[in-house]
């Protein structure tokens, strides 16, 4: 082996480079000229000067055979995708718990005893003061409701216009009605049922805030009991919580039915499942629906009869229904006074629309989520019952129910 010159070394070592970087030897191996003129290629396309860091590393990456990964639309939609199922699980979580929470409060048995106090209440159409009916049907109501717990009958009269006033003309049967009732049906008291739509989400309908609307509502209410109604029965819908214009008329129509030995009666909206619920969906639907725990409690200081509409919840189980009857009933019981009668509203219907699924809100689930209910919050109280919604929609299913779970 002879002494080696300098111009021979790079020769002798290129295929050992050519092995580190990974380049073919052999056979086949790409010209080294070639390749010198490729990395030459390469770094002439990096910039130098300013901005060259800049570009260094994609130039680099390039040289290297590697290009950016771009998104493609697949990619694209599937990261939407998966944002958008974890929004849906954040905002599903809430209301998987809360109904846990209802099938939870259906569970167990009701305690003895939680049956009828002969408080119970039926709404009745307004045919029954217009002419449509007679003696005959008089007397076959008084066969459906002979040894049942019900005491009194909310007769629609109205509604009223949306002044407060409402003519006799709308129901010129009422004395007829009262004493065929008196004679058929001793002890059941019949109250006139007048509501109308309130103008709090539109601007149509009866206006509380007016000071003349509520003069003009209690005159109303004075010619009413004038024509034999022994209490009235009022249901003015959408009414909001809080609504101190309500407060004032209920003030003002006690002093005029206490007056006259009659009774004040009110149907209510539902209590806040979650605390200030009504606020939340109020701002998202503009809709609040729910009252308050304590403002459903000053509006039952104030009356004599509070029925709670118990239905329309949105509930799609019975079992769910049945557990959130249950829990309406403890909170209406937690802030009703014993001198007060409290009445929870039976789905004497059937409808299938938004907020309401008939085979959910049945009568055998809401009166066993009464009796749970009134079990675990004060089962001894006496000025308690249900209140059957409606009579001309309702099945012999629907009173067999009633007879059979809470009168019985």
């Amino acid at each position: 082996m002879g002494e080696q010159t300098p111009d021979a070394q790079p020769e002798r070592r290129a295929p050992e480079r050519a092995a580190q970087t990974g380049a073919p030897t052999g056979e086949g191996a790409a010209p080294a000229v070639g390749r010198a003129e490729e990395e030459g290629a390469a770094n002439a396309a990096v910039p130098t000067g300013e901005g060259a860091a800049q570009a260094d590393g994609p130039a680099r990456a390039v040289s290297r055979g590697w290009r950016p990964r771009r998104r493609t639309p697949v990619t694209r939609t599937r990261r939407y995708v998966r944002r958008a199922l974890v929004v849906l699980g954040l905002l599903l979580l809430p209301l998987l718990v809360a109904e846990t929470a209802l099938r939870l409060e259906y569970t167990g048995d009701p305690a003895g005893g939680t049956r009828t106090r002969h408080q119970d209440a039926l709404w009745l159409g307004h045919a029954w003061v217009d002419g449509r009916k007679t003696d005959k049907d008089v007397a076959a109501l008084a066969r459906r409701l002979r040894d049942t717990g019900v005491r009194d009958l909310y007769v629609h009269s109205g509604p009223l216009e949306d002044d407060g006033t409402l003519p006799e003309s709308a129901y010129p049967r009422a004395g007829w009605l009262i004493r065929a009732v008196h004679r058929e049906l001793p002890g059941v008291r019949v109250q006139a049922w007048l509501g109308d739509k309130l103008a709090t989400e539109s601007p149509d309908g009866l206006h509380l805030e007016r000071s003349a609307t509520r003069t003009a509502i209690v005159a109303t209410t004075r010619r009413v009991l004038a024509a034999g109604f022994e209490g009235v029965h009022f249901d003015l819908e959408p009414l909001h919580s809080g609504d101190r214009d309500y407060l004032s008329l209920l003030d003002d129509l006690r002093t005029v039915t206490h007056a006259r030995h009659a009774l004040l009666s009110v149907a209510a909206h539902q209590i806040d499942p979650l605390p200030a619920f009504h606020s939340f969906w109020g701002a998202t639907t503009g809709h609040p629906k729910w009252w308050s725990q304590a403002y459903f409690g000053q509006v039952a200081r104030r009356v004599d009869q509070i029925a709670v509409m118990s239905y329309d919840t949105m509930q799609p189980l019975q079992s769910l229904y049945g557990g959130y009857v249950a829990e309406q009933t403890s909170l209406a019981l937690e802030v009703t006074p014993d001198t007060t009668d409290l009445l929870m509203g039976l789905p004497f219907y059937h409808e299938n629309r938004f907020g309401h699924w008939a085979h959910a809100e049945t009568v055998p689930a809401a009166v066993r989520g009464v009796r749970l209910g009134l079990s675990r919050t004060d089962a001894g109280r006496a000025r308690f019952g249900v209140a059957l919604y409606v009579d001309f929609a309702a099945t012999d299913a629907d009173w067999r129910a009633y007879s059979e779970d809470w009168v019985r």
